[in-house]
């Protein structure tokens, strides 16, 4: 078992519960859903839920690809995974996507108990998102590894009001903006996203221009 970080100590059994896993998603490539396959498996969550921004924060907006793409592409993606599914929640709100949001709106639709799934380089910017006390405080978060991003740092304040547990696989290295880079440059990307998803970036003329980044609360 992997070793846990925070208050959340003895309590450390996530089974059951639904797995949040919000991200731009700009694309969905296969490390999105390796991490969500593990996060299931080791933690024997019941469901893994996709969380596409809407105003996604912190990340750079690409020219031609709006939240109903994103979206898209998720669903593509999960649409033959039983365990798992997309939402719109963040896709149909008006205004930034805050982590903080869209968990209080979930808990009461998932009694079984949900977590949160997140990369360690993102939790890292916590003092970046909104109410990030009361967001520690708010489900456990299962985190996957990055490379460069030592678990120890984990295991000190704040992220000790936190119930915090890490992935048990290797480094999350595939980034999608890599990945929009290689289209830029007229480069195939299909070794690193699934089939669908490939064939609707390709379709679409998708990630050939960039828009100026935007900088945003979480």
């Amino acid at each position: 078992m992997a070793k846990p970080y925070g208050l959340g100590r003895l309590n450390l059994s996530l089974k059951g519960r639904v797995g949040l896993f919000g991200g731009t998603f700009n694309p969905l490539h296969n490390a999105h859903l390796e991490v969500a396959r593990t996060a299931l498996e080791q933690y024997e969550l019941s469901q893994i839920v996709f969380i596409p921004n809407g105003i996604p924060p912190h990340k750079e907006r690409v020219l031609g690809v709006d939240k109903e793409a994103r979206y898209e592409m998720v669903r593509l993606a999960v649409e033959s995974i039983p365990e798992f599914s997309v939402s719109r929640i963040e896709v149909d709100r008006d205004g930034p996507s805050y982590t903080i949001d869209t968990i209080r709106a979930l808990k009461d639709d998932y009694p079984q108990g949900i977590c949160f799934i997140v990369g360690a380089d993102r939790l890292l910017k916590l003092d970046t998102w909104k109410e990030p006390h009361e967001l520690l405080r708010s489900v456990p978060f299962v985190i996957a590894p990055r490379s460069g991003v030592s678990l120890d740092v984990f295991d000190v304040s704040p992220f000790r009001e936190a119930l915090i547990v890490p992935l048990q696989m290797e480094d999350v290295d595939l980034s999608s903006s890599a990945l929009r880079e290689r289209v830029q440059k007229g480069e195939t990307i299909r070794n690193w996203v699934p089939d669908a998803v490939a064939r609707y970036i390709e379709e679409r003329g998708y990630y050939q221009q960039r828009e100026l980044a935007k900088t945003e609360t979480q």
